[in-house]
């Protein structure tokens, strides 16, 4: 007779998968350390995510959803207004990032730890950072930049300064200053000419 699935099992090894992946990354952590960990057999494991792979990939698709939410908030504070919208986004990355344990982002570390072009893992990463160019370039565009490209990438410059400069400096760093660049740096390029 088959077992009748676990409640709430997926969520629970994904939970607990994704704590060991970003304090130790991707490549460090065993299948046996997460069924260790989660208290669970490798067949429910198994049945859950039919491999090492599917369950990183869930793990990085949680992290994008994550990286949604943040921008969801930004927009939620700031409706019509998105120039605001921009540095907000700024706002909360620095804020995730001075959260205790941060180590960066985790989609950039995982993409570090598979960086051949045909692993399922690259794919997702590369799709969540071409996702978030061309949502960072529409608010430009709809901020009035005069070069919606060259202010996107300006801001993908400041996130991507938080998320290394953070693990290693903490609050210490530039990460308390990465608000007021985004604000000089929206403002000089939706100035009026």
């Amino acid at each position: 007779m088959a077992r009748k699935p676990e409640p709430g099992a997926r969520a629970r090894i994904l939970d607990i998968a994704s704590r060991l992946f970003q304090d130790r990354g991707v490549r460090a952590v065993g299948l046996q350390q997460i069924i260790d960990e989660c208290g669970c057999g490798k067949n429910l494991l198994y049945r859950e995510f039919g491999s090492k792979d599917e369950l990183v990939v869930a793990y990085l698709e949680r992290c994008t959803r994550e990286w949604a939410a943040i921008v969801g908030r930004a927009a939620g504070r700031f409706p019509g207004d998105p120039a605001a919208q921009l540095i907000a986004v700024v706002g909360g990355v620095a804020e995730q990032a001075l959260t205790p344990g941060f180590r960066g982002c985790p989609l950039r570390n995982a993409h570090s730890e598979f960086p051949d072009a045909g692993h399922p893992v690259h794919a997702v990463v590369l799709a969540h950072y071409t996702g978030r160019q061309a949502h960072l370039r529409e608010l430009a565009r709809q901020a009035g930049a005069a070069d919606p490209y060259a202010l996107a990438e300006r801001i993908t410059l400041i996130i991507d300064g938080v998320n290394s400069n953070a693990p290693v400096l903490g609050g210490g760093g530039a990460t308390p200053v990465a608000v007021a660049l985004a604000e000089d740096v929206v403002k000089a390029a939706t100035r009026p000419s």
